[in-house]
């Protein structure tokens, strides 16, 4: 019987690797078999083929699978896992998400020439134009790399095609680099034009913190705001006054197109050509103009009926990832008529200064004032104290969004503190539907969130993150504020927070509402519990309402009763679970996985779908290197 066991399990692995042969095969002469043939296996086989296929393969097979049923999610995923590995490629779940992360990655590494072991192992099918061609159709989203201005010079001469193919598509620009003070400005500058002022793209993400740059990017997309200051960014001193036709050589060389004498003239002044040596402006920029008229008549005609048609864009969607106190202050200045702002989000390294924050409140609190303001989302971080939250709420009524984020380094220092004066406290009623809270200080006055709560009946999604409570205190106030306040609660998300005493609380706001995705993420859940097993399986109980669809209980030490949650999938449960997350962290760096690298391997492959790992080379022979140093 051993025998034959052994025969079958032989037999098995002979298989699967001729199985993989094969695969391996289809991925080598995927061009000579043709999309046909490969698409007219099996449907078992093409479901195990995915994972072995590249980017561009998956891309071309993809609209056939879909409209048969079939998702290519796991041919992205194995991509993904080699790209940035399986933990963080697990946290796009969906095919759309998989493969726009892929393509994004590939995309900009292929552009700007970039590598990666992934580019260089597939460099035969990835450097080419159909393969940007293809990427770009696929993306949403560009990454300008101002030093990399060779490849963005060639947008403006022999790519063109692919300039065309990403202003259709881009919906988001990322600038990860200074923009005014690389040498060669011409060429990035007229792409990030074209992309913003004749795409279709209005979110941008700038990810640098130069108050200079911000001014040109915000600069007539959709500000009013003239501050005289930022205004002499655009003066022109040092321009010629002249049509296209009479420009420089080096500008004209530069056009894609020969301009003749019945070209409409540019209603405005037109670049000095890079060679012509320029005075510096303010800020030590040289004194050049910046206008989209100006920068499309450098490199090529406008598309517009006439050379008057180009306009700026505007701009919906701002993200800046590092906000610092002139950026803000920049910012400040044009948020009063940025009418056509809907989000925002600011991020700085340090914490904000509470002036400044005031400030930027009082900004916000004259574009709501204005009575054309569109801003329903602000993202702030990190702020100074927690009474911050209800001042910008205050200065912005109708923010449907909002995420805070809060961090200080004084200790004594008291959190509760209202910026309201010693008005009577504002009760009029809020129109969130999305609060997300994180705090990093050691203790937090917990009226400061129930009071925006109580105002707050059409709340959708909470998420609150790190709160300390004084000692003595609980979180049941909280859980309560939300049973009677916030009857609409959809998404809920409590992390890092200690909910060892709320077990009564939990179950009653669970009975009373209708979650669809609910989190306790170390949250010590059954710390204090007498009885764990017989704790949890009253939690299990509340859980099994119809509408929860996703539940995490990570991190919070289940494992000796985790077999009660089983219950929540029993043909006799209403539970319409369909995601449960109970991932661990595992330490195995003390490990040694050189014993049997085959094994080894192989078990990490089957834990890292579940669990976060932490793994590095240890070898056995490391155990007497550590008993040496400690001699």
């Amino acid at each position: 019987m051993a025998g034959t066991r052994g025969k079958i399990k032989l037999r098995k692995s002979a298989d699967t690797s001729l199985q993989k042969h094969c695969f391996q095969a289809i991925r080598t002469h995927f061009t000579a078999l043709g999309t046909e043939a490969v698409l007219d296996l099996p449907t078992p086989l093409l479901k195990d083929l995915l994972p072995h296929l590249t980017a561009c393969q998956l891309d071309e097979v993809q609209p056939a699978l879909n409209k048969r049923g079939l998702s290519t999610y796991s041919g992205w995923v194995e991509i993904l896992r080699d790209l940035v590995g399986l933990s963080r490629a697990l946290d796009f779940r969906t095919e759309a998400e998989a493969k726009h992360e892929v393509m994004l990655r590939l995309f900009t590494s292929v552009f700007y020439g970039l590598s990666n072991n992934y580019v260089l192992k597939n460099s035969t099918n990835l450097k080419s134009n159909s393969f940007l061609s293809s990427a770009a159709k696929s993306i949403h989203h560009f990454i300008l790399i101002p030093c990399m201005h060779q490849a963005l010079q060639a947008l403006t001469t022999n790519q063109q095609p692919l300039l065309v193919l990403l202003e259709k598509h881009i919906r988001t620009i990322q600038v990860s680099h200074l923009l005014l003070t690389v040498r060669k400005t011409q060429a990035v500058l007229y792409v990030l034009h074209r992309l913003l002022d004749h795409g279709i793209t209005t979110n941008l993400v700038v990810s640098i913190d130069s108050a200079l740059d911000l001014a040109w990017l915000l600069h007539g997309r959709g500000s009013q705001y003239v501050n005289m200051e930022l205004k002499k960014l655009f003066s022109f001193p040092h321009v010629l006054q002249t049509s296209p036709a009479s420009s420089s050589p080096d500008v004209e060389s530069t056009a894609s197109g020969n301009q003749s004498d019945d070209v409409i003239p540019c209603k405005r002044v037109k670049l000095y050509s890079e060679s012509v040596e320029k005075e510096e402006g303010p800020f030590g920029v040289p004194n050049f103009t910046l206008d989209p008229q100006i920068l499309c008549h450098t490199f090529s005609p406008c598309d517009g009926p006439s050379a008057g048609a180009c306009t700026f864009g505007q701009i919906t969607h701002l993200e800046i990832r590092t906000c610092g106190p002139d950026s803000l202050k920049v910012l400040s200045f044009s948020l009063p008529t940025f009418f056509c702002l809907q989000s925002l989000s600011l991020h700085s390294k340090s914490i904000f200064r509470e002036l400044d924050v005031l400030e930027f409140a009082g900004a916000l609190q004259q574009l709501s004032d204005s009575g054309c303001s569109s801003l329903i989302q602000l993202s702030l971080g990190l702020l100074p104290h927690v009474g911050l939250m209800k001042t910008l709420l205050n200065a912005s009524p109708r923010l449907t969004s909002l995420c805070v984020e809060f961090q200080t380094a004084i200790w004594g220092l008291q959190f509760n503190l209202d910026h309201a004066g010693t008005a009577e406290p504002n009760t009029s009623e809020l129109l969130l539907e999305k609060l997300t809270v994180k705090i990093i200080q050691l203790q937090t006055d917990l009226h400061f969130l129930t009071s925006v709560l109580r105002r707050s009946p059409h709340l959708a999604s909470l998420h609150i993150a790190g709160m300390r409570l004084p000692t003595g205190c609980s979180q049941s106030q909280l859980l309560s504020t939300l049973s009677e306040s916030n009857h609409s609660l959809k998404a809920l998300t409590f992390e890092d927070i200690k909910l060892c005493d709320c077990l009564p609380d939990i179950l009653k706001l669970l009975r009373g509402c209708m979650l669809e995705e609910l989190s306790f993420n170390d949250c010590r859940l059954l710390e204090r519990c007498i009885n764990p097993e017989k704790s949890l399986v009253e939690l299990v109980a509340a859980l099994k309402m119809p509408s929860l669809h996703s539940l995490s209980l990570a991190q919070n030490r289940l494992a000796k009763n985790v077999c009660v949650l089983a219950e929540l999938f029993s043909e006799e449960s209403q539970s319409s679970l369909k995601q449960l997350d109970l991932r661990l962290t595992l330490d195995l760096r003390k490990n040694p996985g050189d014993r049997d690298p085959e094994t080894w391997n192989m078990a990490l492959k089957r834990l890292q779908s579940s669990s976060f790992l932490l793994v590095e080379g240890w070898k056995s022979t490391d155990t007497m290197v550590d008993h040496i140093s400690n001699m």
